[in-house]
């Protein structure tokens, strides 16, 4: 009997140890499924956003659309890397395009700043002043999230040759890219705080353009480049005239239908405090929609660069009577002289 109760505690201690060896193959398989799985569905939810997601956006001008979806995916797209290749790409637009999210409501704080001054609220105007530079310091950190992700897909433009683009898409993903380097830079000088981008990625940004077709994006990375020179002393080539470069891509993207080269051109002339040039271009931005209609393909892009063109005009008009551009008058300004009205003499009649 002892001998038969102490075989039975053996085989129940062994059957034990086997369940637990079991349950343990049993988890760790579960454990490598799982892994496998998240990874698969991280490399679709990234193919799939970049071949799709992107240019179906690209092809709409809903601009509030387009900032709620990149501030709303950011953080579940880019939560793939942990099991799968980093979506450094994909992240490029993401950031860029949160990172105009972040702008979008410093211009707001802005203009609050301005109607208040206008309004001789003192107070107001400063605590909309304190809004808008800490909505600048929260663009330049996700601008800055996007010029990294996009040195390390394409490698660092000072230390690395110009990429073999794949596509039209990753070509313009290289030129979104660029521009959130310059965007960043430009928001942390608008915040007055160091948010970690190099003083230098202006320069940078500006001979990385080089690597783009000028003639085929618009006319934009020549404005790019144009700009950088007008803002960064030092940085023009001799020989060179920055407006003059901005004034022919400026045209080169009216004819194209996405009309970026304003944008660049507006911010060189706000740079230098040249009023009449950023009215002027402002014009010529508002006349060319009724002549020449977005590209579909490119159809956000443009709409983004008449959203910067309004907003740079709703803060000229802010500073001057305290009021936003009005309804239908994007393109006029409250000093045009009014053409005269006609008038006829009743006198006559009776």
């Amino acid at each position: 009997m002892t001998g038969w109760r102490g075989n039975a505690r053996i085989s129940s201690g062994l059957r034990g140890t086997l369940a637990t060896v079991f349950a343990s193959v049993a988890l760790a398989g579960c454990g490598a499924m799982n892994q496998m799985l998240y990874k698969t569905t991280g490399d679709v939810m990234q193919g799939f956003s970049r071949d799709h997601t992107v240019p179906y956006l690209l092809q709409t001008d809903d601009l509030a659309m387009g900032c709620s979806m990149s501030e709303a995916t950011a953080p579940l797209l880019m939560s793939f890397g942990r099991v799968t290749s980093e979506p450094d790409q994909l992240a490029v637009m993401l950031y860029l395009s949160s990172g105009t999210c972040a702008e979008e409501q410093a211009r707001e704080h802005e203009l609050q700043a301005l109607s208040a001054m206008h309004a001789m609220q003192a107070t107001a105007a400063e605590d909309a002043y304190i809004r808008q530079k800490r909505a600048h310091a929260l663009a330049a950190r996700r601008y800055l999230k996007g010029w990294q992700h996009h040195n390390r897909f394409y490698g660092n433009p000072d230390s690395s040759e110009c990429p073999d683009f794949d596509d039209d898409l990753d070509e313009f993903m290289y030129m979104a890219g660029l521009l959130s380097g310059l965007q960043a830079l430009n928001a942390q000088i608008q915040s007055t705080s160091s948010e970690g981008v190099p003083f230098n990625t202006g320069s940078v940004v500006g001979r990385a353009a080089r690597c783009l077709d000028n003639k085929k994006w618009w006319g934009a990375p020549m404005a790019l480049r144009a700009a950088v020179w007008s803002m960064v002393p030092g940085t023009q080539p001799q020989g060179e005239d920055a407006f003059e470069r901005l004034d022919i891509a400026a045209g080169q993207g009216k004819a194209a239908g996405v009309r970026l080269g304003h944008v660049f051109q507006a911010i060189a002339a706000l740079n230098k405090s040249d009023e009449p040039l950023v009215k002027s271009v402002i014009r010529d931005h508002a006349a060319s929609l009724d002549q020449q209609p977005a590209d579909p393909q490119w159809r956000f892009v443009d709409a983004m660069a008449t959203n910067m063109l309004v907003a740079i005009s709703d803060r000229l008009w802010v500073e001057h009577t305290g009021h936003r551009t009005p309804m239908g008058q994007f393109g006029s300004f409250w000093d045009d002289s009014q053409a005269p009205v006609e008038t006829m003499d009743l006198d006559d009649l009776l």
